[in-house]
């Protein structure tokens, strides 16, 4: 009875796992970009941050020393994503997500929305961002 058990908890355990999976590898590939465009905002490497826009975006909406000087003033306390839809037929993504900045020379702690649009670029196959980085001036 208790190996009956256990088997059947051991497959409900794989079914959820591969449930979850990512299916294509386009998928895989958003997950991993999520993931590591997450970890480099909070660390607050504004620079790296740079490299997930898209070419195309950045020759139009240049990122300016002064805006990243701006942000290198803010460490993020929090990054909580507060939604996530696929658009574009399942070629883009668009993302809201909260970010907690602490001004280091206020002392202060503000929250941002920084609504992310993530576009799969099939030429270079990864995803790229098609908006700009956090905007900490933003009034909330």
């Amino acid at each position: 009875m208790m190996k009956l058990i256990l088997r059947t908890l051991v497959m409900i355990g794989l079914a959820a796992l591969l449930a979850g999976c990512p299916k294509t590898k386009e998928e895989t590939d958003l997950s991993d970009t999520l993931l590591k465009y997450d970890t480099i905002i909070r660390w607050a490497q504004w620079d790296a941050a740079v490299d997930f826009i898209s070419p195309e975006y950045l020759e139009e909406n240049p990122v300016t020393r002064l805006d990243l000087d701006r942000l290198r003033l803010f460490r993020v306390t929090q990054y909580t994503v507060r939604s996530a839809v696929r658009v574009d037929e399942g070629n883009g993504l668009l993302q809201e997500v909260e970010i907690k900045l602490f001004n280091k020379n206020q002392a202060r702690e503000r929250a941002v929305l920084d609504n992310q649009y993530w576009k799969y670029d099939e030429e270079r196959e990864r995803w790229f961002l098609h908006s700009p980085l956090p905007d900490p001036t933003q009034n909330r």
